[in-house]
């Protein structure tokens, strides 16, 4: 087995029937999973899982208080922009494009502590980063973390179900894990803490970030807006939070094939550009699939790129070194041969 096949903690139902096809266990198995890799009392290995969703939590605190004192129709317009266009924009940049493609490399450790903490922490790299790396491995298959053809439950738990790095790694690929983190600033533990926690990342660094990262935010919406702008973005970020979990099992169809002509170029999985997720968080995930170590995956002229831009400013200011851009092959490879397939067979067609 590869590692890749072992990095992952598996499931209680396994990644795979005895068939060898993909375990699909029911809603009931897949919360019974859940709640069980979520107590820290039964074990201390789950308390990164337990973290992130606590967080969530806690920012349902504050959206529930924007939503019921300090509600207006402004502050929602504002707080819609933060969570759909500012965190998934910036979701892409640094989780996706960065920490796990390295699609650029930045000037140094302060720009990359900048992009790191423009919004809310939320989610802990090692969680979403090891686990990618997985998917794009096994897309669609067998032991792909957040398989669309499990279900929506499948992929929206997937973060505690399946993400997690294996908790039984010997010492020579828990190092493996260590240099696929390094390039992303984190300390990692060393191998006995790992066997004690579980984790790449140690509980008091961790949670110490967090409360500075939400500690320096909430005093700098407190200090433009007071508490209302601080409740709104803080709730904002909750709903980011719980909504980016939806987005695999809708950015490969929901199970089902639905790629289109002309517009979904990757045929080797069942990932599909979306408008929405595109224009927001610059999340063309079929383009995505084709070239994944590119800093740009809004190829064509309507595909708008916010999380492109912001790498390509950076640049321009000297903050980002080094980028890969693969508009021109995909351009060469995939589109113009498409259009001039098209083009030489619409005479045919018409006669006929």
């Amino acid at each position: 087995m590869s590692f890749l096949d072992i990095v992952l903690e598996p499931p209680s139902y396994g990644w795979k029937d005895r068939a060898g096809n993909l375990s699909t266990p029911s809603p009931k198995k897949i919360l019974r999973e859940f709640f069980s890799r979520l107590n820290i009392i039964k074990s201390k290995k789950n308390w990164l899982s337990f973290t992130s969703w606590m967080m969530v939590a806690v920012l349902g605190v504050f959206l529930g208080l924007f939503i019921f004192r300090y509600f207006s129709i402004g502050l929602l317009a504002i707080a819609f922009v933060y969570s759909m266009v500012i965190m998934g924009s910036h979701g892409t940049v640094w989780y996706h494009r960065y920490c796990t493609h390295r699609a650029f490399t930045f000037r140094n450790r302060f720009w990359r502590f900048v992009t790191q903490n423009l919004t809310l922490k939320i989610i802990p790299e090692e969680i979403y980063v090891i686990s990618h790396h997985v998917h794009h491995a096994r897309s669609d298959e067998p032991g792909d973390p957040y398989n669309a053809h499990g279900g929506f439950l499948y992929c929206f738990l997937a973060d505690v179900n399946h993400q997690p790095i294996n908790r039984n790694m010997d010492a020579q690929n828990y190092d493996r894990c260590v240099q696929l983190m390094k390039h992303t600033g984190q300390v990692s533990n060393g191998y006995k803490s790992y066997q004690r926690w579980g984790s790449l990342a140690g509980p008091v660094r961790t949670i110490g970030g967090v409360l500075l990262n939400w500690g320096f935010w909430f005093l700098v919406f407190y200090g433009i807006g007071g508490p209302a702008l601080a409740c709104a973005l803080f709730g904002a970020a909750g709903v980011w939070a719980v909504g980016v979990r939806t987005f695999n099992y809708e950015g490969h169809g929901k199970g089902k094939d639905k790629r289109q002509d002309h517009t979904d170029y990757n045929r080797k999985d069942m990932s599909v550009n979306q408008l929405w997720p595109g224009f927001v968080a610059g999340e063309w995930h079929n383009n995505h699939h084709l070239y994944p170590k590119s800093a740009r995956s809004g190829f064509l002229s309507y595909q708008v790129d916010l999380a492109w831009y912001y790498i390509k400013f950076m640049h321009w200011i000297g903050a980002v070194s080094t980028y890969t851009d693969n508009k021109k092959q995909f351009m060469e490879k995939y589109y113009q041969p498409h259009q001039t397939a098209r083009n030489t067979s619409a005479p045919a067609r018409h006669l006929k």
